[in-house]
């Protein structure tokens, strides 16, 4: 097990700088790339900052169980709280941990993006495993599986080598595409955000990719001028609808596929507020089925997702990795649905 000492000779420093680094001494500066130098060696090499932590790992290792029943959630709090889709997972996850005497302990994803914190959150805390739904870097996420079991929600992880608990976002797009198409549209437009540090990239958001895959099967244009990229934010949806709608008035679509029911009630609102009717002028479907989807005006068509499942199967993945019944990655796609209500023809 790496010490201090070889941190040092590895990086060609003194023992005092690593410590200092380490220890994240703010009484003297340490070059920043000299730092960056000990911080990838401390991952490489696998060093453990003291020696409780290391007794746990060497206890670990000759399968003595020191059990501290704690599992990390990393993801913005704020989602827990007030994002509709969110905290139906968050739920699903707390409930499961709490019914196995487990304990949900909240990241904030700067904690892992900081070196000290990081190696203390891995060595000193007593997490036994995380569950994500925020994104973070590969090499954090690597050096995290070193030492711990990971489980991965959302969009985020589906390519990485990590237990994902999810639902196939392109085939539910696709489902909602093709009932408009039964429907009789042809002219459809899409609502949405993509991915990226800003969410700007469309083509590699897999509900776009199912709505595109879609819409080209069917021989119909994606057209740029009916495609509202959001971000995510529930503002831009109300006023790139908004936009378009004025400055096209005579040529819009007949429906709007939305990426979530949060861009599309934001949509739905802009569409009335231009004395629009939904659907007789233009048809919604969003995704998630949020409560508040039901109370929209009109009531919004919508795909299903098994939220609260989602969040009680991370859960239940994250313990039988944690207890050791499940040693490999698995990928878990969850079922979904569609809801017919009022945004759609009858």
């Amino acid at each position: 097990m790496a010490r201090l000492k070889d941190i040092a000779e590895y990086v060609g420093v003194s023992i005092s700088t690593v410590s200092r680094v380490i220890q994240n001494d703010p009484t003297r500066n340490v070059n920043p790339e000299t730092r960056k130098k000990i911080w990838d060696a401390v991952k490489e090499l696998g060093y453990i900052p003291n020696q409780n932590a290391r007794n746990l790992v060497t206890n670990n290792h000759q399968k003595k169980k020191i059990r501290t029943m704690k599992i990390g959630w990393v993801a913005d709090p704020k989602f827990a709280e007030f994002n509709p889709y969110f905290s139906r997972i968050y739920s699903g996850i707390r409930d499961t941990l709490a019914n196995a005497n487990y304990t949900l302990i909240n990241i904030y994803k700067e904690e892992l993006h900081n070196e000290t914190s990081l190696i203390k959150l891995i060595h000193e805390s007593g997490i036994e495993g995380f569950i994500l739904i925020d994104p973070i870097e590969t090499s954090i996420l690597d050096y995290i599986m070193k030492y711990l079991p990971v489980v991965g929600l959302d969009f985020f992880y589906t390519d990485k080598n990590i237990s994902v608990i999810d639902y196939d976002r392109e085939a539910a797009a696709k489902m909602a595409v093709n009932y408009f198409i039964q429907q009789g549209h042809r002219e459809i437009g899409f609502v949405g955000g993509g991915i990226g540090n800003y969410f700007e990239h469309l083509d590699g958001e897999k509900r776009y990719k199912g709505f595109k895959t879609a819409m080209e099967a069917s021989g119909l244009e994606v057209r740029s001028e009916w495609t509202i990229n959001t971000k995510w934010i529930i503002d831009e949806s109300y006023n790139g609808m908004n936009k378009l709608i004025k400055e096209s008035p005579k040529h819009l679509p007949t429906a709007m596929f939305c990426a979530s029911d949060m861009m599309a009630i934001a949509a739905m609102r802009a569409v009335i507020e231009n004395n629009m009717e939904i659907p007789n002028d233009i048809a919604f479907i969003g995704i998630d089925n949020i409560e508040m989807s039901k109370y929209s005006t009109p009531p919004l068509t919508t795909i299903d997702i098994p939220k609260y499942e989602l969040g009680e199967m991370a859960a239940k993945t994250i313990i039988d990795q944690v207890e050791k019944r499940v040693k490999l990655p698995i990928r878990i796609l969850l079922p979904y649905q569609l809801v017919k209500r009022e945004s759609t023809i009858q």
